[in-house]
């Protein structure tokens, strides 16, 4: 039988039986390889993601990977049978910002897969085939279903620019840092610093190629072109600011807690520094994305440490918000 999470209200779920919706004109129905599981599906579960952006009752899941089973009317059947990720954010494509390619800013309001419509814990997903980015023949869709995290820093590292030759550094060593490390090998560097409070990830960052690893706690430099900081919190951001040059840039990914102590804005102005920030991904960074991994240069999967049913969902949150060290990327496999 056919399955789905199915998230209530906060704290409520149950395993719900699944029909597959048949696609409309635009739209494709894939079938659900692996699904991945993130902080902000602990906050959907928890009721602690912030107002307007989730909608209950709700299947979440908004990393996925999948194989295109249907399409509607106007899209091509040629995608039949091809290996599929999808963008999350549902934009208008008519506001200005969409037009200028900043979807994950579009003035229509905030629709996104996973928090506002259906998501991927489910055996299916019905979705615009305009979001769909099609994979190698050859793609792994167990690593595929790292895509969306990794498209999410890949906007971070376009936004960055760093340019062969540069030093360059990465504060945070979850999923979304082991992903900054790989984008920004792919730069060529001169230097690749990883600064994080997990001694334990110092073999896999170098894995991915980090030069030299170090906790906060150790002395760091101050001279670096780019930093990008992935741990979501005020400390982190502060500790990525302090690495860099005067003129240097900087991209923030992570979401501190409401309220949070920011940057020092005198030392922001004094040092000219180039702050810019991520929410989400636009198409350019997915696209990005998939052509970095098509390539061989992105590694999702030794990433994954578990791989559970979808039944086993509130195993899977508490996994998630553990704590322990062993606990990398959670996947459900409908």
């Amino acid at each position: 039988m056919s399955t789905a999470v199915v998230i209530a209200a906060p704290g409520e779920h149950r395993l719900a039986a699944h029909e597959p919706r048949q696609p409309d004109a635009g739209e494709a129905l894939v079938r659900v390889h692996a699904v991945g599981i993130c902080g902000s599906d602990r906050e959907v579960y928890q009721g602690n993601r912030p107002e307007g952006y989730v909608r209950y009752p709700l299947t979440p899941g908004h990393e996925w990977s999948g194989t295109v089973d249907a399409v509607g009317a106007g899209v091509p059947s040629t995608l039949v049978g091809r290996k599929v990720v999808g963008e999350g954010f549902r934009n208008c494509q008519v506001c200005d910002r969409c037009h200028a390619g900043e979807t994950t800013l579009c003035t229509a309001g905030y629709e996104e897969t996973g928090f506002t419509q259906p998501g991927a814990m489910a055996t299916t997903l019905t979705l615009p085939a305009r979001l769909l980015h099609v994979l190698p023949d050859e793609a792994d869709l167990t690593a595929a279903a790292l895509l969306e995290p990794a498209a999410c820093i890949a906007a971070a590292a376009l936004k960055a620019n760093a340019r062969p030759g540069e030093r360059v550094a990465v504060v945070g060593t979850g999923t979304l840092g082991m992903f900054a490390v790989q984008f920004l090998k792919a730069g060529s560097p001169a230097e690749l610093l990883v600064v994080g409070s997990r001694p334990d990830r110092a073999a896999l960052s170098e894995q991915f190629g980090a030069t030299d690893f170090r906790t906060k706690h150790e002395p760091l430099p101050d001279d670096f072109d780019v930093v990008i900081e992935t741990a979501g919190s005020a400390d982190a951001a502060r500790t990525a600011a302090s690495l860099l040059r005067r003129g240097g840039r900087l991209v923030l990914t992570g979401i501190p807690a409401p309220g949070a102590e920011g940057l020092d804005p005198t030392d922001l102005v004094v040092r000219q520094l180039e702050v810019h920030t991520v929410f989400g991904a636009p198409p350019d960074a997915w696209a990005h994305t998939v052509r970095v991994f098509g390539a061989g240069l992105l590694d999702p999967l030794p990433l994954v440490t578990h791989e559970l049913p979808l039944a086993e969902f509130p195993q899977a949150i508490e996994l998630v918000g553990s704590g322990d060290p062993k606990v990398g990327k959670v996947l459900l496999r409908p």
